[in-house]
């Protein structure tokens, strides 16, 4: 995405140059011997361990987007410790990802030395909350939490260190 501040890259959609960043590209991760067509596929079903029938519904979502809107229907049992589960949870995702698609950890790679931010108004805590200011040295003054790039960056920044070992 155009427009980001100096020593960012911002990124949103799964289509585009960094496309594989989304939890919606189209990247099937096998993760303790199950395979999710996605990411998001994964990551909403977590918050329903405990509920097989409902964790399998949404593993066979026929879209990311729809995965997305099953785990958000809190008619749904969601986990009672998801909110201190989530951050290690979407780690997991990641790293699957990113260790399986080469293609997608060259990608990362590449942004060596950038802060990854996700960008859009429409998420305050995976991404940026739409902040065209967003500063990772003073968290507590953006819009958004920024969660998925700070994560992104981390694993980036992990595995180079570990290729240089």
């Amino acid at each position: 995405m155009e427009g980001a501040p100096e020593g960012m890259l911002w990124f949103y959609s799964n289509k585009g140059p960094h496309g594989c960043f989304s939890n919606f590209s189209a990247h099937p991760v096998r993760i303790d011997d199950v395979v999710y067509a996605t990411t998001e596929h994964y990551f909403q079903a977590m918050k329903f361990v405990g509920s097989e029938a409902d964790m399998e519904e949404v593993k066979g979502a026929v879209s990311p987007m729809e995965a997305a809107k099953m785990g958000r229907d809190r008619k749904r049992p969601l986990r009672k410790d998801w909110e201190v589960v989530k951050d290690d949870v979407m780690r997991k995702a990641l790293e699957a990802k990113f260790e399986q698609h080469a293609e997608c950890w060259e990608m990362l790679k590449g942004t060596k030395g950038l802060f990854l931010v996700e960008h859009t108004a429409n998420d305050k805590y995976w991404a940026d909350g739409g902040s065209t200011a967003w500063d990772p040295s003073t968290p507590e003054q953006n819009l958004g939490k920024n969660m998925l790039g700070i994560l992104l960056t981390q694993l980036r920044d992990r595995r180079i260190s570990e290729e240089h070992e």
